[in-house]
């Protein structure tokens, strides 16, 4: 079997690239190779997460034939172990950017959807079309589309099954930053070193603010923060960054070390 994607290491900067050529599409190799790589990254978690493709598409969407060979008892198992997966994804302790060069559809739009960012180029179109084969979003893109563009705007990109450009999803809140074509693949991995370089423990803090933000709303958040953000005083990266910021003012280098 052919893998559909691979795992690189830059510094503290990981790079998980969906290489199947020649339209990345998704099926039995992607549902074996996305669950493992998120294993992989959770085992060992780096200080950012970049999530990219390779090729003219992010990904055309499902080799339908692969649907053809499931019944509801297997479908059943694929769409528990892909649900697990994109929750793992969402539990890594670090910044996660998903790039977006151009169409995107179905399950990886889903598993982008799980990123904290999403960058796009602004050619880039999204799509969840499940209904052309009279299904419905099952990586869990339904539930998290509402969360960011609300459930009238989730039900219409779904019912309709039309694709939506960059600049619209940045509208909805879906896409974090358009950038130009040309040049987004350096323009995105810039943004992916910035963030890998960055205060990590500081970042997870904020990921775990929003988390319970969106479990229980606004009084879930204060429950944890005072001791979330007292917890960060122990860390070596505020208290390097401190001294560094009172003897150089706000415009301070010093490095953060992710711990």
């Amino acid at each position: 079997m052919t893998a559909p994607l691979r795992i690189e290491r830059e510094g503290g900067l990981a790079i998980l690239t969906f290489d199947f050529p020649p339209l990345n599409f998704w099926g039995d190799e992607m549902w074996v190779a996305l669950p493992a790589a998120m294993s992989e990254l959770a085992a060992a978690p780096p200080r950012a997460l970049l999530i990219r493709a390779e090729g003219r598409v992010v990904s055309a969407g499902v080799n339908v034939g692969h649907f053809q060979r499931l019944d509801e008892h297997a479908a059943l198992t694929v769409w528990r172990e892909q649900l697990v997966m994109l929750e793992t994804l969402e539990a890594l302790p670090c910044p996660t950017i998903f790039a977006a060069h151009a169409l995107t559809l179905t399950a990886a739009f889903e598993v982008a959807l799980g990123c904290d960012v999403i960058l796009s180029a602004r050619s880039a179109k999204f799509g969840l079309v499940e209904r052309r084969v009279g299904l419905t979003p099952a990586n869990g893109g339904v539930q998290r589309l509402a969360a960011l563009a609300g459930v009238n705007r989730a039900r219409d990109l779904v019912f309709s099954g039309e694709l939506f450009d960059a600049e619209t999803m940045h509208s909805w809140g879906v896409v974090t930053r358009v950038f130009d074509d040309e040049g987004f693949n350096d323009a995105a991995l810039a943004y992916a070193r910035d963030l890998a370089s960055g205060p990590t423990l500081g970042y997870g803090a904020v990921k775990e603010l929003i988390r319970q933000f969106n479990r229980g709303g606004v009084p879930a958040a204060d429950a944890i923060m005072p001791e979330l953000a007292a917890g960060l005083f122990s860390t070596a990266d505020l208290q390097a960054a401190l001294a560094g910021f009172i003897e150089h003012g706000p415009h301070h280098e010093t490095p953060f070390e992710g711990r």
